[in-house]
């Protein structure tokens, strides 16, 4: 890529992530001769662009990289800003066609102004070579996400649509692969013969932080769990691919999307709830119906969770429990695999007999395994211990990997058209009835685990853990 041109480059995503994505990535060397251009609705001039510029890149230069420290200096003097309505005929078209190509689009912009820039584009304004970079969540239902997919394709060939998903950097994917099908003593175990369930968490600390425009209309359902936890849970099912080339990997991950479904008895296999009054960590967090910009009569969830069925011979009968919620107490992102019980335990060992589990911790990225040992002072008493390694965690931001895949033209993380229905077509179902007011929304203080009956809420950090 010759040219990276930011929609929406005054605004938060841009500012908090992308750039500093961005920055880590050229500081490391390896991207020369790159430009960089900011185009947003705001007024700013190339100088106030550039002060932005700066300031993501300020602590990103890395010892002993001459060469990424002056590429970091040539892009932040270089770059320039246009402002810009991306939804008026012809605008964004002739920005494009003033560029350097070939050309990355990034839309870091909300879903349905994205779709409306892509409708007002021709064919002919997009010249050969143009990537187009879009942001989850893709679409907003299924026939949105139909929509769109028709609209980008309409633009530029499928190895150029690059769909990110910033939660899928290479050290998480990898991670995972390298775990399941490099180690003889876990790979022959994922499945409904040893797991008896697999719990794929998203829980945050942080409230709605300013964000009602977007959240009260998206809802933890729609905005975490979609997209990313379905990734997250397809690479955790997924038959090993022959390779870890895009079409291997992509062909694995939409297979087992396509097996996967919601039970229809929604009161049971899905949950949601929205916090109330409280406090975390000494600050105090107001209800969220009375967050500003909130509509209590939409009645958002700010916490979801989902039962999923994966409906082949490997996994038939396992559940794949996905949660993802704020302002609960603590943060808690990770995959956790809990194994079936022994099928004897010889008489005469005694304690509390608990399952093997093993965890994947996503950001640090870390592996605990839980076991049963035989406990100090009584050697017939089992006791819990807890197995721990650091994994590869990455160099980059995830941003910068996201970009980096894009830049070089590598789609492997990047999230195919066919995969991102395939999400909608499993939690759409779910939508409906909860729009329906089938499944009851509960309620959860600010700060706490979570609503007391749900077996998620149990909190149990691996021993030597806050």
């Amino acid at each position: 890529m010759r040219t990276l041109l930011i929609l929406g480059a005054s605004g938060d995503l841009t500012g908090r992530l992308l750039l500093p994505g961005l920055g880590k990535l050229l500081a490391q060397g390896h991207i020369a001769g790159l430009r960089l251009v900011g185009a947003g609705s705001d007024d700013w001039n190339d100088q106030q662009w550039r002060d932005r510029v700066a300031g993501a890149f300020k602590d990103c230069p890395l010892p002993g990289k001459d060469e990424g420290a002056r590429q970091l200096q040539l892009v932040q003097e270089q770059t320039d800003y246009r402002t810009l309505d991306v939804t008026a005929a012809g605008a964004l078209a002739g920005l494009i066609a003033s560029l350097e190509g070939p050309v990355a689009v990034f839309f870091a912009l909300p879903p349905a102004v994205s779709q409306k820039a892509c409708e007002v584009l021709q064919p002919a304004d997009v010249p050969q070579g143009t990537r187009l970079v879009l942001e989850k969540p893709f679409g907003t239902s299924l026939e949105s996400a139909k929509s769109l997919n028709k609209t980008l394709l309409r633009l530029v060939p499928e190895e150029n649509i690059h769909r990110v998903d910033h939660f899928l950097g290479k050290a998480t994917v990898f991670n995972i692969l390298g775990l399941r099908f490099a180690n003889r003593l876990l790979e022959p175990l994922f499945n409904h013969q040893h797991v008896a369930k697999v719990e794929v968490f998203y829980d945050e600390s942080l409230a709605l932080e300013g964000r009602a425009h977007y959240y009260d209309h998206a809802g933890a359902l729609r905005d975490m769990i979609q997209s990313h936890l379905m990734q997250v849970m397809a690479l955790l099912a997924l038959d090993a691919p022959a390779t870890l080339g895009e079409r291997d990997l992509r062909d694995r991950i939409g297979s087992t999307l396509r097996a996967a479904s919601v039970d229809p008895d929604y009161v049971r296999s899905t949950r949601r709830a929205r916090y109330t009054a409280g406090e975390i960590a000494g600050r105090k967090i107001p209800d969220y119906t009375a967050e500003p910009g909130v509509d209590p009569a939409r009645g958002t969830e700010t916490l979801a969770e989902i039962e999923v069925s994966i409906n082949n011979e490997r996994w038939a009968g396992v559940p794949f429990i996905l949660r993802s919620g704020k302002a609960l107490e603590r943060p808690q992102k990770e995959a956790i695999v809990t194994f079936k019980p022994v099928n004897h335990l010889p008489t005469g060992f005694t304690g509390e007999e608990e399952p093997t589990r093993l965890r994947i911790g996503f950001g640090p990225e870390t592996l605990r395994l839980e076991v049963e040992v035989n406990g100090p002072g009584d050697i017939f008493t089992l006791e819990r211990t807890v197995l721990e390694a650091d994994l590869y965690s990455a160099d980059l931001l995830p941003y910068g990997e996201v970009l980096e895949g894009v830049l070089s033209g590598d789609p492997l993380l990047s999230v195919r058209g066919d995969i991102a229905e395939d999400c909608w077509q499993i939690v759409e179902p779910v939508l409906r009835a909860w729009a329906a007011n089938q499944v009851p929304l509960e309620e959860y203080p600010a700060g706490s685990q979570g609503p007391v009956g749900w077996e998620t809420s149990r909190g149990d950090a691996p021993l030597g853990r806050d």
